[in-house]
């Protein structure tokens, strides 16, 4: 017997376990769960674009998953109700999120202003997970005003969670080696605010070196007369040191953006993303699905790897299959 569809008003009043069952829904490949999301999706946007969406990523190590904990209780405590997408690595065999971080986040987990959702990132680029930016809807819409996205942090271009967020937050380890070495340049360009993690004791020396050759770097980077300097601060999350000032550089990012009227003007052109993106992936899946298709694509592939097909002319007896 199928499962009833979300509770709406149970959704709308903060209801997290039936948030917990939306986004669910709106992760299922099923294609009758795909159109039920979409019409759930639809029947809450008026309620969705008021939280402060920060993306926060960094090196492995570096600490994400304990500065989550510090800083979401610490909002907590200021009155605020926070959301975690922390978005897992997949297993090759299952598929499924391998790292676990909803136990690294021990005080947050239990908290009942919060919500987390592990997701798997299913190889998808830059980290996020495939419906990502759904969840975070949904997060809005149960009365989540600060939506935190954990990014993998292992490699990919990171642009997917600049792509979903208004804050892009990069947390950079002190005493490293060469710090810029540590996260790829064109991190750093994305960046709207850097916090060098575990600056407490021992490490506080070493913290303030780091700070002062990101504050070097983002002197070249930033352009002249650019709206919004990427602030370094120092942070703890296990001392539970800087949340404070890391908290006011987030709500001061937002009152110069907002001023400007870039953060409205910034998510519609996420929002475009968005749509392309989508788009895409329909293509895909008529792809993965065609039956047409899926019978040709064999010899098609054996074509091309014996080179008696080009690459290009493969490509285009595909696109004629799928009638684009």
């Amino acid at each position: 017997m199928p499962r009833p569809p979300p509770d709406l008003d149970r959704l709308l009043s903060g209801d997290r376990s039936e948030l917990a069952r939306a986004i669910t829904l709106v992760e299922s490949r099923r294609a009758d769960h795909r159109e039920a999301a979409r019409a759930l999706l639809d029947s809450v946007m008026d309620r969705t674009g008021r939280a402060v969406r920060v993306g926060i990523t960094g090196v492995p190590g570096v600490g994400k998953s304990t500065l989550i904990d510090a800083l979401g209780c610490h909002l907590i405590a200021a009155g605020h109700r926070v959301a975690v997408l922390a978005v897992d690595p997949s297993s090759t065999r299952t598929g499924g999120a391998i790292l676990g971080d909803k136990t690294r986040m021990a005080r947050l987990a239990v908290d009942p202003g919060a919500f987390i959702r592990p997701s798997p990132s299913a190889g998808t680029l830059g980290g996020v997970a495939g419906r990502t930016r759904e969840a975070m809807l949904l997060c809005e819409a149960a009365g989540f005003d600060v939506v935190l996205v954990e990014t993998v942090g292992v490699g990919q271009s990171e642009t997917a969670v600049a792509d979903l967020t208004d804050v892009f937050l990069v947390l950079a380890l002190p005493g490293a080696g060469d710090e810029l070495q540590g996260i790829k340049k064109g991190v750093i360009e994305l960046a709207d605010i850097i916090a060098v993690n575990k600056a407490d004791g021992a490490g506080a020396g070493r913290a303030a070196a780091a700070a002062g050759e990101y504050r070097a770097a983002l002197h070249i980077l930033v352009p002249p007369g650019a709206l919004w300097t990427p602030p370094v601060v120092l942070v703890s999350g296990l001392a539970e040191m800087g949340l404070d000032r890391l908290w006011r550089e987030v709500e001061r990012h937002r009152t110069v953006l907002e001023g400007a009227g870039e953060i409205a003007s910034k998510r519609r052109r996420q929002d475009l993303r968005w749509m392309w993106t989508m788009v895409e992936e329909r293509v895909r899946e008529k792809a993965r699905n065609d039956p047409a298709l899926r019978a040709a694509v064999p010899a098609i592939e054996a074509a091309v790897a014996d080179a008696s097909l080009s690459p290009a002319a493969a490509a285009d007896r595909i696109a004629a299959l799928l009638g684009l």
